[in-house]
């Protein structure tokens, strides 16, 4: 008779868990758009002049890892009972979720604000929590409420009694950004206040299927403000994704944190152990000044000094981007490691140099390798797999 109990305890759990096809929005990154308005240089010029008056703020934050600046899928959300919506970052490289609240000063203005007060199963937490991210900042206090994965009008994922934050301020780039938050899905060690991020809290409850959720982005190129993806929760992605070509084991259980030994394109190649992390929210791929200028040597890109990118003719592009990941070499093609940004003949590496200054990983596959192979997230096993997009433009 106890057999039987725990067997239905377990199948009752089983149906219990969810699967959920979290739709995302491609935007263009606010760096491709200020890059085709010629603002770009001034810009970069401008977080340059911040980190000489401030290093103390600075000088220990690795330029672009986190840089929201590169954000381009975002997904719909609901906090509270009932249910108000957000438009959110889906960032793998954070492990925090925050959206404006009522007391955010006039940075907030024309986003959509969480009213506690208008949701039944909100819980004040009241803890104070502020956010540096590579080149701005948001602080706030926290609380706690249902958090669901999706659109009201669409099959959610809730997720109850999850902690987030309230913001009260956020930083200028914020401000102009069309998304109203950031809803982090690394681990808790990333996360500030270690914080239980919402998809680990779903993990943690026994709400998914299983402990993964897959990532597929689609290759818009020039279009904006559409479909642009999507993020399978507590399953594989056979829809869009091919097979599982190989797992990695993460080096580090904060971001997805693996290995890789090696990067080539046309005459260029390195061979070295480094430690990479994939992130949905860098719109490019970055890495070691020296290995960056060799890749786009090799390429025949140009690098302009002003605002720190790599041009050249968008017809000279040919040949794969290598990465070398445990025994397979994953090959990125060039429609996903060149962007047209809208001036005429001339194209952009999607690669950028950045210091880690000793600490952290040495490169961030971006959105260029995730177009090109569906990511694995799984939080279960600590591992990441990867396996061929099946869009035709890859």
């Amino acid at each position: 008779m106890r057999t039987t109990f725990i067997a239905l305890v377990a199948l009752l759990g089983l149906c219990s868990a969810a699967v959920l096809q979290h739709k995302l929005i491609f935007r263009e990154s606010q760096k491709i758009q200020m890059m085709r308005r010629g603002e770009w240089g001034a810009y970069v010029q401008h977080k340059e002049a911040l980190r000489d008056a401030n290093p103390a703020v600075y000088a220990n934050v690795p330029q672009n890892v986190n840089d929201y600046g590169d954000f381009e899928y975002l997904g719909n959300i609901t906090i509270g009972t009932p249910p108000q919506p957000f438009l959110v970052v889906l960032d793998t490289g954070s492990a925090n979720l925050w959206v404006p609240g009522p007391n955010c000063d006039g940075s907030c203005v024309g986003k959509r604000i969480f009213d506690s007060q208008k949701s039944t199963t909100f819980q004040i937490d009241g803890k104070p929590w502020s956010i540096q991210y590579g080149s701005g900042n948001a602080k706030g206090y926290l609380g706690q409420d249902t958090v669901a994965f999706g659109a009201a009008t669409e099959k959610q994922l809730p997720v109850p009694k999850t902690t987030f934050g309230i913001a009260t301020h956020i930083s200028a780039d914020f401000k102009s950004d069309a998304a109203e938050g950031i809803l982090g899905l690394a681990f808790t060690s990333l996360a500030v206040d270690h914080v239980v991020p919402p998809l680990i809290n779903a993990i943690n409850q026994g709400i998914l299927d299983q402990p993964i959720f897959t990532v597929w982005l689609e290759h818009k190129g020039s279009a904006n403000n559409v479909g642009g993806g999507v993020f399978t929760y507590g399953a594989l992605d056979t829809t869009n994704c091919g097979d599982i070509i190989a797992y990695q084991p993460l080096s580090s259980a904060t971001y997805y944190q693996f290995v890789a030994s090696g990067f080539k394109l046309g005459s260029y190649s390195i061979t070295k152990n480094y430690q990479v992390i994939s992130d949905t929210g860098t719109s490019f791929i970055g890495g070691p000044k020296a290995v960056i200028a060799g890749l786009a040597d090799a390429l025949g890109a140009t690098y302009h000094s002003d605002d720190q990118s790599y041009y050249l003719p968008c017809a000279t592009a040919k040949g794969t981007l290598d990465v070398t990941i445990g025994s397979n070499v994953y090959s990125i093609k060039p429609v996903n490691y060149i962007v047209d940004v809208g001036m005429g003949d001339t194209c952009i590496f999607a690669a950028f140099a950045f210091n880690n200054f000793g600490f952290g990983p040495s490169w961030i596959l971006g959105d260029p390798f995730i177009r090109q192979y569906c990511n694995v997230h799984d939080i279960g096993q600590q591992r990441m797999g990867f396996a061929p997009s099946l869009q035709a433009s890859t």
